[in-house]
């Protein structure tokens, strides 16, 4: 049996993960990795400085990213796996994409400060995560450490949580719109973790269907939280709609401190055939 590993959803620093790129890649080495895809929420800005860290070292770095989109009432996040990062006009458009998400951010934290009475702003975020690609987490982060809440979850729950009082939401990009901004770069596009969209099995069949219509490559059938019930549900479905799988630990360190890179939460397994049959495809079917 190969019992080489990948991860194929990792963060960084460059967004809500408090790993730097170039500490991935020894934490990737150290667990035993064979190849992880940096999966950075709306942003490759991290991925030169991995495979530079990772050169001669034996291990692949993926170039990825995952957006956050919305379909209908729900959000959904769709990695994108061996994006060229070279690519000028998917840089433009992930400029939109980041200049939305910073304005989000602004309207929430000014309502976190004038309504809540957080000592907050969003120049002291930027100082506090600089370089970052500012997101919830690191509001949560920054009020947990200020003393502000008791816990990171406190935040979510109580304050920035979806329908929380001082959430506001994103200006929305859908999932094939996603798709197609991901295929432009000549990536492969994958649904991220479709069990925590909390969808029926109907609704969530039916959504990997319609977005397998407009080009969906792949589904995240193995990831961290998944039993092995719902991991097998998952590839079933998969197999079913002619859908790669993909695996994840959805690692960002100490923001979530039970998710261990390659391993999740002890048990998760993507093995390297995983990585193999994704790379294929796209060798393949190149976008």
């Amino acid at each position: 049996m190969d019992k080489r590993i990948v991860d194929l959803h990792v963060h960084s620093t460059e967004s809500d993960g408090t790993f730097t790129p170039e500490e991935l890649v020894t934490e990737a080495l150290h667990a035993g990795l064979c190849a992880f895809a940096l999966t950075d929420h709306d942003t490759i800005g991290g991925i030169a400085a991995a495979k530079a860290a990772a050169r001669e070292t034996g291990l692949t770095v993926i170039p990825g990213i995952e957006l956050s989109c919305y379909n209908d009432d729900h959000e959904v996040h769709m990695v994108g796996l061996f994006i060229d990062e070279t690519n000028a006009a998917f840089k433009e458009s992930l400029k939109s994409v980041q200049d939305s998400r910073e304005e989000r951010n602004k309207k929430m934290i000014d309502r976190l400060r004038e309504e809540a009475g957080f000592d907050i702003s969003v120049e002291a975020l930027r100082a506090y995560f600089p370089d970052a690609v500012l997101t919830r987490a690191h509001i949560a982060r920054y009020l947990y450490e200020k003393g502000c809440i008791q816990n990171l979850n406190v935040a979510f729950q109580k304050y920035i949580g979806d329908h929380c009082p001082y959430y506001v939401p994103r200006e929305k990009m859908t999932p094939v719109q996603a798709i197609d901004l991901i295929h432009a770069a000549g990536g492969l596009a994958i649904l991220a973790h479709p069990l925590l969209y909390h969808l029926s099995d109907a609704r969530l069949k039916q959504l990997m269907t319609d977005l397998k219509a407009h080009g969906l490559d792949g589904v995240e059938a193995i990831y961290s939280t998944y039993t092995a019930g719902e991991e097998r549900q998952m590839k079933e479905l998969a197999a079913e709609l002619d859908l790669a799988v993909s695996g994840g630990s959805d690692f960002h360190g100490a923001n979530k401190p039970k998710i261990h890179l390659g391993t999740g939460k002890g048990s998760l397994f993507v093995p390297y055939a995983v990585f193999e049959h994704l790379k294929s495809l796209k060798e393949a079917h190149p976008n």
